[in-house]
């Protein structure tokens, strides 16, 4: 069973296309989370966890989802990283919930795409000739990550240096909390009151009120999952995103 959460679909079109070929099915966490459903899951092939890198780690939604989820079958457990070009120590805090919940932790794949971060203008988009060719490699290298799998063999990822684990371990929260705020998210007139952002997001954030979307709450997990998906460009984060190209996997499906 593969567990996915994916904001612009980067890490769907991995969790999926890992799905025909390990004939397995593929589950989006969001719809889960919005759900209130954490199992128990059972399955007797090895269980994938899919997930981009957020601030050098996956999702806080996600890792809680994974320490808070029961999973039944098979014992072992693989990570799938996504990223804009470093996964950080993704994989070890997911290796860490793994082992402490008696599970076999099988290592950490990373894929690089395209980042989906415009909330920062120091977060370039790469050109399309680029993203283009990191999808065309992803697709090939998902071919022998799902042997490596199907073998029953670990995964291999880069090597976290200890000065990482201590500068990210206690930073990434502190910089979560500050940095992810609701506040300056803003709609504009174009809104057609879609919808497709509240069910777009992974930790209820949002509520449409009046046929428009609502921020609640002081933080959220800054997917972009609501910029980058709107369909007529009507939500922003304060003057970061305006006029600023916005991204989605499904753009670039035409290459595969």
């Amino acid at each position: 069973m593969i567990f996915y959460f994916s904001g612009t679909g980067n890490t769907k079109f991995v969790a999926t296309e890992l799905a025909k070929l390990l004939d397995d099915e593929a589950v989006n966490v969001t719809t889960l989370l919005q759900k209130r459903n954490l199992g128990p899951f059972n399955s007797e092939k090895p269980f994938i966890l899919c997930a981009p890198t957020y601030v050098c780690e996956a999702p806080r939604f996600f890792n809680d989802f994974v320490r808070k989820a029961t999973f039944t079958g098979s014992k072992d457990v693989y990570y799938i990283s996504t990223s804009g070009g470093y996964s950080g120590i993704s994989g070890n805090i997911i290796g860490s919930i793994v082992r402490r919940k008696k599970l076999n932790y099988k290592g950490c794949a990373e894929f690089v795409l395209a980042p989906n971060y415009i909330a920062n203008k120091k977060h370039n988009r790469p050109s399309d000739d680029v993203i283009k060719q990191r999808i065309l490699k992803t697709k090939e290298r998902i071919i022998s990550v799902t042997e490596t799998i199907k073998a029953g063999e670990k995964l291999k990822s880069h090597h976290v240096w200890l000065l990482e684990l201590l500068i990210d371990y206690p930073s990434n929260p502190i910089m979560s909390y500050i940095g992810h705020k609701t506040k300056g998210f803003t709609v504009d007139s174009r809104c057609i009151a879609c919808g497709k952002c509240e069910r777009n997001c992974p930790v209820s954030s949002i509520k449409m009120q009046d046929g428009k979307p609502v921020w609640h709450g002081s933080t959220c997990a800054h997917c972009m999952a609501c910029i980058q998906n709107c369909p007529v460009e009507a939500i922003n984060f304060r003057d970061r995103t305006q006029n600023r190209k916005r991204y989605h996997f499904d753009d670039f499906r035409y290459v595969l």
